[in-house]
Formats: C-alpha cells, sequence, structure tokens
C-alpha cells in the first residue's frame, strides 16, 4: 500500500470505530429513562478534553450517539414510560401494548418507524439536500416567525373543550367540558413563563449555560411520569417476546409519510420539536391505526434528531438545529462535502449498530422488568436523573427542576396534552422572532 492508500485506510477505520462507538454508548445510556443524549454530550465537553479529537473522531461519535439514541430511546419510552419531548406521543400507543403484554411488540414497530426514517434520510434527503435545502431556507426564512405562531395556535385550538356530560345544571357541565382544556392553558401559559425566565434572567450558573434548559425538561417531561409510577404501583402483566403485528404495506407507508413529514418540519425551522412535528402530521394524514402511528412516532423522532443534526453538514446550509448540532458547531464547524458524506455514511453505520442492538436491548429491559418491580425501577431511575441534574446544574438547576415537575404534573392530572409544557421554548422564541420578546420580558420585571 502507498501513503495515501494507508492514510485513507486509517480515516475510514477511526470513523467506524468511532461511530459504532458512539452507538454503543448510547445504548447503554438510553436505559436511563429521562436522560437525555444532549446532556450526555455537554457532561462530555466538561469532564472531557473532547476538543483535541481530529474531525474523523468527534464527528462520527457524536453522530452514532445521536442515532444511537434517535432509535434506542423508544425502549424507555415505551417500557417505562418516560419518554423526552419529540417522544410525548408514543406513549398512549406504546403504554396500550405493553399493559397487553405487547411492549416488545410495540417497541419494534416505533423502531421500524425509526428505520424507515433513517432510510428516508440516506436514500431521499441526502442526494438533493444540498441543491435543495439552501434555497428552501431562503424562502422560509423571514416567515418562520408567524409560521411558529401558527403552530402555537392549532396547539391550543387542538385542546378543545371535552365532556360537558357530567354533573347536574350549567355550570357543573360547563366545568367538566374546560377542566382539561383550562388545565392545559394553565400548562402552557406556567411553561412559557418559565421559559422567558431561563432566557432573560436564568439562576443556572454561566459556566453550564449550554444545559440551562436540563433541569426544566427532566421537571417537564420524565419526573412527572416516574413520579405517577412510584406512587401508582402499576403492575405490569407478562410481556410476549414475539413481534406478530399484522403489519401491512399500506401502514408501513402512511406511517412513514407521516413520520417523514412532521419529522422533517421539525428538524427545519428552529424551536419546533419532534413531538410537535409528529402531531401535526398525524393531524395532517389522519392517522388512526395504532400500528402506522407508532411508525409515524418513530420515524419522526428519527428525521427530527438525525435530521437535524444533518442539516449543519449539508453544503452551503450550515444552520444547527438542536442541542446536538450547537454542541458541535462549537467544537468544529463543517464546510466541505467530505464532512457531510461522512456524516451520511456515519448515520447508516449508527442505524446498522442500532438496529442490531434494539431487540437484545429490548428483551433485556423487559426481563428486568419481570425481576424488580416498575416502582422500584422508576425509583432508581428517578435517583439517577436527579444526581445528574444537581451534578451539572448545581441547586439553582434543582429548583428549576422542580418547579418545572410542579407544572409537568398538571397535564398529567388533568389528562390534558402534556405537549403545551414545550411553551418553555416554543413561546419565548416565538415572541423574539417577532420582535416584542423583550418588550414581553420587561413587562415580566425580567430586565
Amino acid at each position: 500500500m502507498d501513503a495515501d492508500a494507508v492514510f485513507i485506510f486509517k480515516m475510514i477505520l477511526k470513523i467506524i470505530i468511532s461511530t459504532i462507538t458512539g452507538s454503543l454508548i448510547s445504548s447503554v445510556l438510553t436505559c436511563i429513562p429521562g436522560l437525555h443524549i444532549y446532556n450526555v454530550i455537554g457532561l462530555m465537553l466538561i469532564m472531557l478534553n473532547i476538543f483535541t479529537w481530529p474531525p474523523e473522531v468527534i464527528v462520527p461519535f457524536f453522530t452514532g450517539m445521536i442515532v444511537g439514541y434517535a432509535m434506542l430511546s423508544t425502549v424507555p419510552s415505551v417500557l417505562l414510560a418516560a419518554p423526552d419531548e419529540s417522544a410525548l406521543f408514543i406513549v398512549l400507543p406504546g403504554q396500550k401494548y405493553l399493559m397487553y403484554g405487547r411492549g416488545y411488540e410495540g417497541t419494534m414497530l416505533t423502531t421500524f418507524g425509526g428505520l424507515a426514517g433513517l432510510f428516508l434520510l440516506l436514500f431521499v434527503v441526502g442526494p438533493i439536500a444540498p441543491k435543495l435545502l439552501p434555497v428552501a431556507r431562503v424562502v422560509f426564512q423571514p416567515h418562520v416567525h408567524w409560521i411558529l405562531w401558527c403552530v402555537i395556535c392549532f396547539m391550543l385550538m387542538s385542546e378543545w373543550p371535552k365532556g360537558g356530560t357530567m354533573g347536574q345544571g350549567g355550570l357543573a357541565k360547563l366545568w367538566d367540558s374546560w377542566k382539561s382544556t383550562g388545565a392545559g392553558l394553565l400548562t402552557f401559559v406556567l411553561s412559557g413563563l418559565l421559559g422567558f425566565i431561563l432566557l432573560y434572567r436564568s439562576p443556572i450558573s454561566p459556566a453550564v449555560a449550554f444545559q440551562n434548559l436540563m433541569p426544566a425538561f427532566v421537571g417537564l417531561f420524565t419526573i412527572p411520569w416516574l413520579i405517577l409510577n412510584i406512587v401508582s404501583g402499576v403492575k405490569i402483566p407478562k410481556q410476549r417476546m414475539t413481534c406478530s403485528s399484522g403489519l401491512t404495506a399500506s401502514s408501513l407507508l402512511r406511517g412513514t409519510f407521516a413520520g417523514g413529514l412532521g419529522g422533517g418540519f421539525a428538524a427545519f425551522f428552529p424551536v419546533v420539536s419532534g413531538g410537535v412535528g409528529g402531531f401535526l402530521s398525524g393531524h395532517a394524514t389522519a392517522l388512526r391505526d395504532d400500528r402506522a402511528f407508532l411508525i409515524s412516532q418513530g420515524c419522526s423522532k428519527l428525521v427530527y434528531y438525525v435530521g437535524g443534526f444533518l442539516l449543519l453538514f449539508v453544503p452551503g446550509l450550515g444552520i444547527a438545529r438542536g442541542g446536538g448540532a450547537w454542541l458541535m458547531r462549537g467544537l468544529y464547524v463543517p464546510g466541505s462535502y467530505h464532512d457531510y458524506y461522512m456524516a451520511l455514511a456515519s448515520i447508516a453505520i449508527a442505524g446498522a449498530v442500532s438496529f442490531i442492538l434494539i431487540g437484545p436491548l429490548t428483551r433485556g429491559i423487559i426481563l428486568l422488568m419481570e425481576r424488580f418491580s416498575y416502582r422500584y425501577l422508576s425509583l432508581v431511575s428517578m435517583i439517577l436523573i436527579v444526581a445528574i441534574v444537581c451534578f451539572v446544574t448545581g441547586l439553582a438547576g434543582f429548583a428549576i427542576m422542580l418547579v418545572a415537575g410542579g407544572i409537568g404534573l398538571i397535564p398529567v392530572l388533568s389528562g390534558s396534552r402534556r405537549m403545551n409544557c414545550l411553551a418553555v421554548i416554543l413561546l419565548p422564541i416565538a415572541c423574539n422572532m417577532s420582535g416584542v420578546g423583550m418588550k414581553v420580558a420587561g413587562w415580566l420585571k425580567l430586565l
């Protein structure tokens, strides 16, 4: 071999090893409910000297972690009911499968959706992204603010009054109709106020400012479900380790189309999360079948996380969407087709590794659930995630997590949509993009 061939071989070997290592680390971390991969990457920035790593190690390693998380976080979302903000809608259908002893099947269906999203990114979006997405950004950039307000309005309008059949007399029926909707609106307002506080007067130390939202998201989306699991002491039935879903080509295609649409929208537009994207695409495509729904949510989650990260590498675009891309841009700024193709190759490798790991990981968690009680596992998860929040953000982060946890309990206890908690980022950013953020912050005495 000549020197150039040896150099290329070593670089390819580094990319493969780094990608597989990142995927394997994700497979372990996803077993901890509520532990987000961006928080882990932030911890690594604090504890490891990542800044000295070469690009052919940093890019594949981060890509492997993010792809692994997007694929494998399905396990706690379905089996332990502790989703992140991108997987809110997996919980209800996934819990139905779990309580019927079909948690393994529900996990596999969502994973098939993630695999479909992987194919979309690699074989549909990947080849056309460098030519299409820079043009799309120029077209949509002036309109992002009102698009976000439309998303917010649709979220709130979808909390339409329910019930109205209980109680005697007009006031009792009115209360029955509006109590869930009122709880949803209250959740939105309180989450939005918390977001303004964190944006304009955060008590988090500037040294860990990149983890500013970590305790809020843990409190809003993780702590409430873990508390509910601990208090209720749910008994999980014996799980069948088989997948006989009867999935049809029609359900697979409809779920993939809806998930790709929602995840792509969430990845491309700022602040919109995968949960919101999945919610919008579910309404747009009128999904009713549970199988197609789980497929769509798995696809949406993967396209949201991985697609948002990939946007940083698209030549001529280079925008950061999501915490992973922002952290990556602080370490290395990609700008060539070489970086783009390296990211695509890493996505393919990490996707294959994650798909191989999902079956053993799911079976392992189910065996753990059979040996230990659901309450015990939730308690251990609670201790771990609280310890991580305190370690990274200190007592100030712990206080924020408690406040956010109280807000996050409102929809859990009232039956309203947990998606309203996303106002913690949607509302302040939408106000800022509309040019009124500073004025609202002044009204709130935050300046």
